[in-house]
Order: C-alpha cells, then sequence, then structure tokens
C-alpha cells in the first residue's frame, strides 16, 4: 500500500506566486540560471542553484548551500513565501498547448523508496546526488517535486480532478513558454481522509522524473538519523502523483559532433543497411512539431528512429529482435550498442564529449538548427517509449538506458516546498 502524508507547505505570497516559482535547477546551468535571476530577482533559483549567484566559487563549496539557507530564510522572513498554517495536501494543475495534466502534491516516506514501493528506472550518479544531499540537508526543505506516476484503480483521478472545479488556485505563474501552472490548497479533514484512504489501495508508485531528489531526501535521512538530528519530516519527501495514463511521455533526441570514420554523411547513411536497416528518405516533415510518424508499418514490432544530417531527415527501421526483452528491445538501447557504438566508436552514453541530448518536447527544427550551423553533424529523433513499458521496468528492477523518456508536464520550484527541520 501507498501512504501519503500532509505537510504545511511554505508557498509563495499570492501577491509573488507569479514571479517566484523557476524550473527545476537540473534544466538549465550556472550561467543560464544566473540570466534568470537577473531578469527576475525573486526566482526561486535563488535558492535552487545559488551557485549561480557565486561564480567565483566552486559549486560544492560549503558556502553554496549556506546561500541557499540564507535565501530561503530572507524569502520567509521578508513575506516573499509563507507557511500554511496546518498540514494540507495540494492539486497541482498545469496546462500545455490545451492539455490539462493534474495531479497531487503530498509527501511520501523514505522507507517506502528504501522497500521499493517507490520504484525507479534509472540509476543516479553519486555526484549528483552529493550535491542535492547537501542542499536538501543545508536548506532544511525539499525545494524540488520529485514526478511520481501510479495506477489508477478507477477513481482516484476523478477525485483528485473534482476539487479544484469552480476554485479560484492558490497560487498561480505561466512560464515564458506559455504553460500554466497552479497550486491548489486541500485543507478539508474528510477530503484529505479520503485521499489517504483511496491511495492506500496502491499498491506501488513509479518515478518518472526526479530519481536524484528522491535518493538525496533518502540519504538526508540516513545521514541525520545517524547524527542524531532526525526528524519527522526529514523521513519524507516532497512529490506529485500523476496517474500513469494521464501524463505526456516523449522520446529524447541525440546530437552526434561528428561521424566517427565515415568520411561522408552519405557514407554514414550507405553503411545503415549493413547493420540490417531498411534506410528511407523521410522527405518534409513538421519541424515545428517535436515527433515523425514513423513510415514503417507494424507498431510495436519494429524498430524506428529518423537521422538528420546534411539537410535530409532519413527513417531507419528493422524488426524487433526479442520483444520480450524489456530494456534490450528498446529503441534507444539498439541505437546506443548498433549504431552509437558499433558504427560510431560512442561507447560511453553518459560521458562522451561527442554526444548530446535534447528533450523530447522540443520542436525538430532546433535538431535541424544545430546540425545546419555544423555544430553537430548528426540529429536522431527517437519515438517515445509507451509508459506501461516503463512501469514494467521498474516492477523487474531494471534499469532504462540514460536519456530514455521525456514525462511532462516539467513541474516547477518553488510553488510549494517541504520543510524538515
Amino acid at each position: 500500500m501507498v501512504q501519503i502524508y500532509r505537510f504545511a507547505a511554505v508557498r509563495p505570497g499570492r501577491r509573488y506566486s507569479e514571479k517566484i516559482p523557476s524550473v527545476p535547477y537540473d534544466v538549465v546551468t550556472a550561467e543560464e540560471a544566473r540570466e534568470c535571476i537577473e531578469k527576475n530577482p525573486l526566482s526561486f533559483l535563488r535558492v535552487s542553484r545559488s551557485d549561480a549567484e557565486l561564480p567565483d566559487l566552486a559549486p560544492h563549496d560549503d558556502r553554496v548551500y549556506r546561500r541557499s539557507r540564507e535565501v530561503f530564510d530572507g524569502m520567509l522572513a521578508d513575506g516573499l513565501m509563507q507557511r500554511d498554517p496546518e498540514p494540507g495536501m495540494y492539486v497541482y494543475r498545469a496546462v500545455q498547448d490545451g492539455e490539462e495534466f493534474v495531479g497531487l502534491v503530498c509527501c511520501v516516506g523514505t522507507e517506502d523508496y528504501e522497500n521499493r514501493r517507490i520504484r525507479r528506472h534509472e540509476l543516479t550518479r553519486y555526484d549528483k546526488e552529493e550535491d542535492r544531499t547537501r542542499h536538501i540537508d543545508t536548506v532544511g526543505a525539499n525545494t524540488g517535486l520529485v514526478f511520481l506516476l501510479y495506477r489508477d484503480p478507477g477513481e482516484i483521478f476523478s477525485c483528485v480532478r473534482s476539487l479544484i472545479d469552480n476554485v479560484q488556485p492558490d497560487g498561480s505563474t505561466t512560464t515564458a513558454s506559455g504553460v500554466l501552472h497552479q497550486v491548489y490548497r486541500v485543507a478539508d479533514e474528510a477530503t484529505l481522509s479520503r485521499l489517504e484512504s483511496l491511495f492506500a489501495a496502491v499498491p506501488e508508485t513509479y518515478i518518472a522524473d526526479g530519481h536524484h531528489r528522491a535518493r538525496s531526501a533518502v540519504n538526508v535521512a540516513e545521514r541525520r538519523r545517524s547524527a542524531g538530528r532526525f526528524t519527522e519530516e526529514a523521513g519524507k519527501f516532497m512529490a506529485v502523483l500523476f496517474a500513469h495514463d494521464r501524463v505526456r511521455i516523449h522520446g529524447y533526441s541525440r546530437l552526434v559532433s561528428d561521424l566517427g570514420g565515415y568520411k561522408t554523411p552519405r557514407e554514414f547513411i550507405e553503411a545503415l543497411p549493413e547493420a540490417g536497416w531498411t534506410v528511407r528518405p523521410y522527405g518534409q516533415v513538421d519541424a515545428a512539431g517535436d515527433q515523425i510518424p514513423p513510415l514503417a508499418t507494424g507498431a510495436g514490432t519494429m524498430h524506428v528512429m529518423h537521422f538528420y544530417l546534411e539537410g535530409a531527415w532519413y527513417e531507419a527501421s528493422r524488426p524487433i529482435a526479442d520483444p520480450t526483452d524489456l530494456i534490450g528491445s528498446l529503441d534507444v538501447s539498439v541505437l546506443q550498442k548498433d549504431v552509437l557504438e558499433g558504427m560510431l566508436g560512442i561507447s560511453d552514453p553518459r560521458g562522451d564529449p561527442r554526444l548530446h541530448y535534447m528533450g523530447g518536447a522540443k520542436p525538430l527544427c532546433a535538431l535541424e538548427r544545430l546540425v545546419d550551423s555544423g555544430k553537430y553533424a548528426l540529429a536522431v529523433a527517437m519515438q517515445p517509449v509507451r509508459v506501461e513499458t516503463v512501469l514494467a521496468i521498474a516492477d523487474m528492477d531494471g534499469v532504462m538506458p540514460p536519456k530514455s523518456t521525456w514525462f511532462e508536464p516539467k513541474l516547477l520550484s518553488g510553488l510549494v516546498v517541504h520543510t524538515i527541520d
């Protein structure tokens, strides 16, 4: 069973809710965060990416983490952010391109992560873990949301969605890209008890996004327990629960700086059939869109990916060898093994400087521009993985290749904060 917890969130004062929320810390560089802060001095990036304001210090200097705490405490002292008077839960609503996403913000227990009631499909990196562990511990707060999925037994989503009918949000902001983000506080005792009861019928949840934030929260609980500084709230972390069939998932595009031993793009394209691929010119694509419809038939039985080089798109397809091998049969697994490593010599998908990634929600024209500019020699647009496949891999303790999925909505930081001190 899944146990969810109420908490008294720290949130922007109503007049500041448009300005304070920011993109998550890990989708911007320090330089990009600095530019955002210069344009908007109230940005929550001052808390989540305080290294942006301390360029002369190493990003993991103790003073960087202390600065995050100082800024957060200052926001509370100045009334920019305020603590709710009693524990509750929150409905998170995002509207993007006319599509609505609705989830429940609550806390979950670190023990559920450790006993696998919270399941994951990605490995975490120690350096990223350590950064967020120190950040959470020093600030005394979970400043970012963990994106969790659940299989809805039948009435959870409708219950959560009904809570915001004809109700004004308690916080609202619209991003530069036009995505509306809103939170609605839920404080009614009967409603909270019903939500807790509904989720008690859910056997497990799944991390869609925020693997490092979740692991880091567990680390903080362990360290505080060992040091005699443990608090009840330190044994929990903040999450947003979305029904698994009410989110959007994209592929994750690849960009390659050179073609290795292939002297020309044509030589590379002509080598693909030798590796068993059927290759055909795609022709015109909708460059404003983020996905290319396959020409190949037989959905679910074929690997399909699209290559862009020298001003043209090509589709490469071939039958899936073993559909029962959930990880090995992923398009990204085959791309890495047979094309990136087998043909181009890129053996380390996490660290090779020749390989870069772009979230699949970006328009195809962004890939085209980067290749046309000469910065990259090749772009690869991937088809999305089915959400059910992600959950099935997590159920078997499997690990997906790096950058396999791009889930939406992308959640903002600073709309709600969970303190652990």
